[in-house]
């Protein structure tokens, strides 16, 4: 430590930990309690291997110890229970008891489940023939407490195509991107760690809605030890013989796949990638603007206006960032229908609008004298507009999502290409609750759901799976999985990202905060959103230099990036960016 000199501020990235943690090896003629903490502690190091952790072993344990296997995330570091700590029979040995509360298990794939509950594990010691004590039973993978655990592992987006359905008509476009959220540590070769996980194949979770282009069995060429980009941020990636006979397009496929998942590991970003054949040989090179044209992992470029809800009850919009409002164009701009929400296709091109009394749903152009059309959509709710229909959403392949939140018949509804007869969406998890938001992801994989039960609102994430024809489609969501579980009551949210969400809501007995979220229910380390009162609506858009948008007892608001929340119009409501 520096004993002279001036004191200057320190800039911290909030990309990067600015610590690193090293572990010691056992001190000779240590105590079975001190060879437990030292081995927790091992856990917690950046060490890429785990080496100095397995000195705390026997050579056996050493053998049989699988790290990779899981990580089990506490929500502080495991507790030595000492009120279960015993001594062997025999004498031979010591049984040390660990607890703690569970947040969350990452598995083998890497990917996140939050997973409340007690934890309780025991680690066994025995005495050497040197008479050094060491651990010759413990629990599978490894246990670190939540603060650890964010500081050693980075959450990374591996990227698959969705997959194409029967119902699908052959005008269907081009399968989006999909984002596929997956935890890697910091100080073990990241990118190798990544690609591998890349090459594996989607977590279990999203693999029946997205298909990789690498071939089956596709693995690093075998003797690849580490792969780094060059000092032109320029990757070369050699792949086993399974890839040797794909064509030019299939291949370009797949280094798009690469490109997209790289650019959220290497800091300053991936040029170009170049996958190698076996012997050597190139089998395709691919830059940014190839793998923008080939598979853009935007749904759309980013958005030009931001929408709202105005006092006239018309659909308004601001330029994305300096400007007054204006209606938009036709009717749903013109106040001829009184509106209580609305959004906006990705395209821009068109908008849906809810009723003011929340029964009815009705699709417009956005274009100067463009009509009204009603949709075969219709609440019978009774009583307030809040048991009727919620605000609609688009996905990215043009479909119209909507919830009816009548009591007597709660539902979710798809409108193919936001027209036609709604197909009412089978939706598998819900144990009684019922929808009153609903958000569907760019790609149209993932929808994000506000489910209420019991009086609480709590955030779900379903994947979407298309069956039938394209003349019958069917639609159902599946997997119902806890995204912001610490939340007890939710009350906005919307997709700002591949995998991430911002929400607005409170924790048991505390008070409304804003977060970002990722969809495996992983909460984002990334710099922390001012607060905001009374927020009843909020926005994002997938391009994150764009600002939130949210509705709040001041107003509509904007928070530009790096700057507070300011106030756009004192009367206004339901904000939306396109989608």
């Amino acid at each position: 430590m520096p004993d002279n000199g001036g004191v200057g501020p320190v800039e911290a990235s909030p990309k990067q930990p600015q610590v690193r943690v090293f572990a010691k090896p056992p001190r000779k003629n240590a105590p079975p309690s001190e060879i437990v903490e030292g081995f927790l502690e091992a856990l917690t190091s950046d060490d890429p291997k785990y080496s100095m952790a397995r000195k705390y072993l026997t050579k056996k344990a050493r053998q049989v110890w699988q790290p990779d296997l899981s990580t089990t995330v506490l929500a502080d570091g495991p507790n030595a229970d000492t009120e279960r700590t015993s001594r062997d029979s025999d004498g031979g040995g010591y049984t040390y008891a660990l607890s703690g509360r569970r947040v969350a298990t990452v598995n083998e794939q890497h990917a996140y489940q939050p997973e409340e509950g007690a934890y309780t594990e025991t680690v066994h010691l025995t005495q050497r023939k040197d008479g050094q004590w060491r651990i010759d039973r413990l629990p599978a993978g490894v246990v670190l407490g939540e603060s650890d655990f964010q500081r050693s592992h980075h959450a990374v987006n591996k990227y698959y195509f969705a997959s194409r359905s029967s119902s699908d008509g052959a005008e269907a476009q081009e399968p989006r991107l999909v984002a596929d959220p997956v935890y890697v540590r910091r100080w073990s070769d990241p990118v190798t760690e990544t690609v591998k996980s890349l090459l594996k194949g989607p977590t279990d979770w999203l693999d029946p809605v997205v298909v990789s282009r690498f071939p089956t069995d596709t693995r690093l060429k075998k003797g690849t030890k580490a792969l780094a980009p060059d000092d032109q941020n320029r990757l070369r990636v050699p792949l086993n013989e399974r890839a040797d006979r794909v064509s030019t397009s299939q291949c370009s496929r797949m280094a798009a796949q690469l490109f997209f998942t790289l650019k959220g590991v290497i800091s300053s970003g991936v040029e170009q990638v170049e996958l190698e054949k076996a012997n050597g040989d190139t089998l395709c090179v691919l830059n940014a603007d190839d793998a923008d044209a080939i598979a853009p992992h935007r749904t759309v470029d980013s958005p030009g206006y931001q929408y709202f809800i105005d006092a006239e009850h018309r659909l308004v919009r601001l330029p994305k960032t300096k400007g007054s409002m204006e209606p938009v164009p036709g009717a749903l701009g013109s106040g001829e229908q009184k509106l209580r929400t609305a959004a906006v296709s990705r395209d821009e091109d068109r908008a849906a609008g809810v009723s003011a009394g929340g029964q009815l749903l009705f699709v417009g152009s956005l274009l100067p004298g463009a009509a009204l059309e009603p949709t075969k959509v219709r609440s019978e709710g009774k009583g307030e507009p809040d048991n009727r229909l919620t605000a609609p959403s688009w996905d990215g392949r043009g479909d119209l999502w909507v919830a009816d939140r009548d009591p007597d018949n709660p539902r979710l509804l798809w409108l193919g290409q936001g027209e036609g007869d709604p197909v009412e969406v089978k939706v598998s998890g819900l144990e009684g609750g019922r929808i009153t938001s609903v958000r569907v992801s760019a790609d149209g994989v993932r929808v994000a759901l506000l489910v209420e039960k019991d009086g609480k609102t709590a955030l779900r994430i379903g994947r979407v799976e298309r069956e039938g024809t394209a003349e019958q489609p069917e639609v159902a969501v599946r997997k119902l999985r806890k995204t912001a579980p610490r939340m007890e009551e939710v009350t906005a949210m919307s997709w700002a990202g591949g995998s991430r969400l911002v929400v607005a809501g409170k924790e048991s007995g505390g008070v409304q905060q804003l977060r970002y979220v990722h969809s495996d229910g992983s909460v984002s380390s990334g710099t922390a959103l001012p607060g905001l009162t009374a927020v009843t609506g909020i926005a994002a858009s997938e391009d994150d230099r764009l600002p939130l948008v949210a509705s709040s007892e001041d107003g509509i608001v904007r928070l530009p990036p790096g700057a507070n929340w300011r106030t756009v119009v004192k009367d206004g409501s339901a904000p939306v960016y396109p989608g």
